[in-house]
């Protein structure tokens, strides 16, 4: 052999600490005859990194010396220095290892495979050639593939004794399958770690061979002998320990359970704990199919369909026993469970899975390292979170790895023997150990100080007595009651005798009783901080009566207690909230899943453009299976829900113009109607196929809804319901649509109608979107759902009532295709554009104005409705409506605009009422429109006494007069 090699090792193991160098230049000895057999091209990577390598793994000398056709057969394979593509590993498991030979020969074969495969891994990573990624992922590859072989083996020896196992109920083979879990599950095992499997099988029956046994004991059978060929230590050493204790009911539990059996338990026994451990779940082995659809079956338990903030309590309970089990010296040299060591890394991103994994089923994933950019992605976690946690998953994991590639022993704790210290300083590219340290150190805090922000409880450490002094006494009915009415009253109640029934009705009431132990002991800390906050407001009385009534309404879902209790920031704005509005406190009430929004006041109260609000639905849409219409609709009430909470808050809060009240539940509105257009479209299309219509390019259908009324204008209430009306397009009369079920075109987009009402309008587990007026349409609620472009055109010139095109003032397409959106603007252009007889105008609006005042109910005198009453918002939009139809055969500008305060000013520009009489309708109808959003909040009617408004009612009566000219106003008018 020539001397470059030596050259070569004498230069690179100068960067080697003095302690390991006898280690390496030993191996070199012992193993250079085997290199010196190596052809040149090959050899060349080995001798380059095998200081770095051998110094830092005595676990690689061992092997390579053990076997002397280890080095060749690893140096000789290309995957040396590639990454292996994925499920290349298991194929070489199937491939290499002989399910014919005897189980000895069976047995040693496994373990050398994978003392091979473990040898080739440890180099790849100690040359820095593989990331953590292709580590984690190599060895989780490495395990699926040994258990496959392996139950494979113990499969057919079995089989050959008892038969195939079959299904009782389906005659069929019934399929084992083994769920990985933990960071098996994960794909992303460590490089000495055991593996947590479950055993399950399809059915219950029995085997069909001569010594026929149950399927059960079939398979309990299996997961045994499965067990002994990984984990039994032999002269070549084990293949995994297998740790079986994550099973239904532990070491206590049976070994395998059949799915229905497996199914049951989670749903009448299965804990936190278990449903954290089922996160990561995964088909490692046996039918994958099979092993999914119990997965699917599983779901529902790991993921609840509501937000499961009591996740945080459970997952923080774990910690803690966790640290009392390690309370011990040297637990901070713990990389896994030390403080800020991997599992609380792993802790935070499952603690925000469980809590709303149900709800955005993106974060149903697996990896950690795929969970953390999600949470960025929904506003859980900032990006410099995700920066530091993400860098310190590397550093610890990678510390782990260095720290198990020494013995090949699971082990996650620093050494405190100087030799090995210098390894795994020296493998994870320090030149002293303190510089590592202090690394370690800096990644290992900053995770700590993440985790406590998620998971530390908000009270401290104090006890719930020291927290809100007596009260929880008083809950629990520990006081008499002039000591409960005295506590309360220094508290802030005025009458604490009425607080304290509310308080005592609760307790002996249904909502307490029937929640689980769990649950009552969440309400009973919830309660004294409630009953405090509610103290600090101006009526104590009334806003502890809403939260009652809320924590009636959240029924046994006591996970929205622990949302409270979790955040005091959320329980702060919830007091505030119901103090300020009744209306805000019936809607959190109706709609508990909105009190997710609580958490984070800057969004509360701050406004969202319309894009974002549109990117932000969309983002959640694409979570959903495109299939799930019940999903679809419950996310789209669950949004709306939120958003105008959000609208209401910020009414409350910081105070919002009325136009901005208006527009932000209009956009919102106008998005949710367009999204349920698009599902709607999606499910005609697939069933019936596209309309065959002029033009179409059977992409986009041509059919839009136009709204009108509020909605049109722009001035949404919070609880208005949305008038529409539906067009379609110029399509061929008679013709059918092109799909595999094929409809007249007309029948599809009548179909079509019908099915966006149902999405808007029908009541879900998370309640409705809209109430849908439709009988602003053509000939109203006797005519037909939908109408052509061609035959809506025919009807406002040809048929409309006066009162119709008044209507038409406000209409605008809020979503649908550009065709139809163009079509309308023009034929609502025209409409209004056309040249009236300004007497028999004048006549038709003053008597459809006469007869909706005839109806309307009277108010309590001294009082005045804001929208129905002479000189309030009705008859300011009559004038608009007026002004429009009489003029925009002169000033067409007026159709451009469907709100009234603009029209108001387009109206003075074409002179048909002067600057001043603009100025003073458009405060009053701004002011009317305020106290009507104000009252709504307030869960009044839109009626205030008339001394509050001063001068605006009679303000608008004189100019009404004057527009529809002096003393020929309605009757109603002239009363006043």
């Amino acid at each position: 052999m020539n001397s470059a090699p030596l050259k070569l090792l004498s230069t690179s193991i100068e960067a080697v600490p003095e302690a390991l160098r006898p280690g390496v230049l030993s191996a070199w000895e012992t193993l250079q005859p085997l290199v010196e057999s190596l052809q040149e091209e090959i050899r060349q990577p080995f001798i380059e990194t095998f200081t770095r390598v051998t110094a830092s793994s005595p676990f690689v000398v061992e092997w390579l010396q053990r076997d002397t056709s280890l080095l060749p057969q690893l140096v000789n394979d290309p995957s040396f220095t590639r990454p292996l593509a994925p499920g290349e590993i298991a194929k070489r498991c199937e491939q290499e290892i002989d399910t014919s030979l005897s189980e000895p020969e069976f047995m040693a074969q496994l373990r050398k495979f994978r003392s091979r495969e473990m040898v080739r891994i440890a180099w790849r990573d100690l040359a820095g050639w593989a990331d953590l990624p292709e580590v984690m992922q190599t060895m989780s590859g490495l395990a699926d593939g040994l258990l496959q072989v392996a139950l494979k083996y113990a499969r057919q020896e079995l089989e050959q004794r008892f038969g195939q196992p079959i299904g009782d109920e389906s005659g069929a083979v019934s399929e084992f399958v083994v769920l990985g879990l933990g960071k098996l599950g994960g794909e992303e095992l460590n490089f000495s770690s055991d593996i947590d499997p479950i055993f399950v099988y399809s059915e219950d029956g029995a085997t069909n061979g001569e010594r026929s046994t149950s399927n059960h004991e079939y398979f309990v059978k299996l997961g045994q002998k499965l067990i002994r060929l990984l984990g039994e230590q032999t002269a070549d050493g084990i293949v995994f320990r297998v740790d079986m204790r994550l099973r239904p009911n532990g070491n206590s539990g049976p070994l395998a359970l059949s799915f229905d059996a497996m199914e049951h338990y989670y749903q009448a026994h299965g804990r936190d704990w278990e449903r954290y451990a089922l996160i990561k779940a995964r088909v490692c082995a046996g039918d994958e199919a099979t092993g999914d659809e119990l997965l699917q079956r599983l779901r529902p338990f790991v993921f609840r369909k509501y937000l499961d903030f009591g996740a945080v309590e459970s997952i923080r309970e774990m910690k803690g026993m966790i640290n009392q089990e390690l309370q011990r010296k040297g637990i901070e040299d713990n990389v896994k469970l030390g403080p800020g060591g991997i599992r609380e890394i792993e802790f935070i991103g499952q603690a925000f899975q469980l809590i709303r994994g149900g709800r955005e089923p993106r974060l149903q994933q697996r990896s950690i390292l795929r969970v953390l950019p999600l949470l960025v992605k929904n506003g859980q976690l900032t990006e410099r979170a995700l920066q530091e946690l993400t860098a310190a998953y590397d550093f610890l994991r990678r510390t782990e790895h260095r720290l198990q590639m020494i013995a090949d022993k699971q082990t996650h704790v620093l050494p405190q023997d100087e030799l090995n210290r210098q390894r795994v300083m020296f493998a994870m590219g320090f030149a002293q150990w303190d510089d590592f340290i202090k690394a370690l150190r800096r990644h290992m805090h900053k995770v700590h100080d993440h985790f406590e922000q998620v998971f530390v409880a908000p009270q401290g450490e104090a006890g719930e007595e020291e927290e809100v002094p007596g009260l929880l006494s008083l809950w629990r009915g520990a006081l008499d009651n002039t000591a409960a009415c005295e506590l309360l009253r220094t508290h802030g109640y005025r009458q604490p005798e009425d607080a304290l029934r509310l308080l005592t009705e609760l307790r002996g009431g249904h909502s307490y009783t029937a929640f689980s132990k769990d649950g009552r002991e969440r309400m009973d800390r919830l309660m004294p901080l409630l009953v405090a906050a509610a103290g600090l407001v101006d009526d104590p009385g009334v806003t502890l009566a809403r939260l009652i009534k809320l924590i009636e309404a959240i029924g046994r879902r006591s996970s929205y207690f622990m949302l409270l209790i979790e955040n005091p920031l959320a329980l702060s704005q919830l007091v505030k909230l119901f103090s300020a509005s009744a209306w805000i406190a019936d809607w959190i009430s109706q709609h508990p899943v909105v009190m997710d929004e609580l958490i984070d006041a800057t969004s509360l109260y701050s406004g969202v453009e319309y894009e974002v609000l549109r990117e932000d639905l969309a983002r959640r849409m694409v979570q959903i299976d495109a299939h799930d219409l019940e999903a679809q609709m419950n996310l789209l009430r669950e949004f709306h829900h939120s958003h105008v909470l959000r609208v209401a808050a910020a009414d409350i809060g910081p105070g919002l113009e009325p136009q901005e009240i208006g527009s932000r539940l209009s956009n919102l509105a106008q998005l949710l109607v367009e999204q349920s257009l698009n599902l709607a479209a999606a499910q005609m299309v697939e069933r019936h196929g596209q309309p065959a219509c002029k033009d179409n390019d059977g992409e986009v259908l041509p059919f839009a809804v136009i709204g009108y009324g509020k909605l049109g204008s722009r001035e949404l209430g919070y609880s208005s319901d949305i008038d529409m009306a539906f067009l379609y397009g110029d399509c061929e009369a008679g013709a059918m649509t092109r799909g595999a079920k094929p409809v007249a075109n007309e029948v599809f987009f009548a179909r079509l109608g019908q099915r966006l009402i149902h999405i808007l309008h029908t009541r879900t587990p998370a309640g409705t979107l809209y109430e849908v007026d439709m009988r602003l349409r053509p000939s109203g609620s006797s005519g037909p759902l939908v109408t052509s472009l061609r035959g809506y055109e025919r009807y406002q010139l040809e048929k409309a009532w006066v009162w119709e095109h008044q209507a038409l003032v406000r209409a605008r397409v809020i979503a649908g295709s550009e065709e139809i959106r163009a079509g309308f603007a023009d034929i609502r252009k025209k409409v209004l554009c056309q040249r009236r007889d300004p007497e028999a105008l004048r006549k038709e609006v003053l008597d459809m104005r006469e007869k909706m005042g005839a109806a309307q109910e009277p108010v309590e005198a001294g009082c005045f409705h804001l929208k129905q009453d002479a000189g309030g918002i009705v008859d300011i939009e009559f004038m608009v409506q007026y002004g429009v139809l009489k003029c925009a055969h002169e000033f067409p500008e007026l159709t451009e605009q469907t709100s009234s305060p603009a029209l108001l000013a387009a109206l003075a520009r074409a002179g048909f009422i002067d600057q001043d009489q603009c100025d003073t309708l458009s405060s009053a109808y701004l002011y009317f429109l305020k106290l009507e959003y104000r009252r709504k909040l307030l869960g009044k009617k839109p009626v205030v006494r008339r001394s509050r408004l001063e001068q605006s009612p009679q303000q608008v009566i004189d100019i009404w007069r004057q527009v529809f000219a002096p003393g020929e106003g309605s009757p109603q008018q002239a009363e006043q």
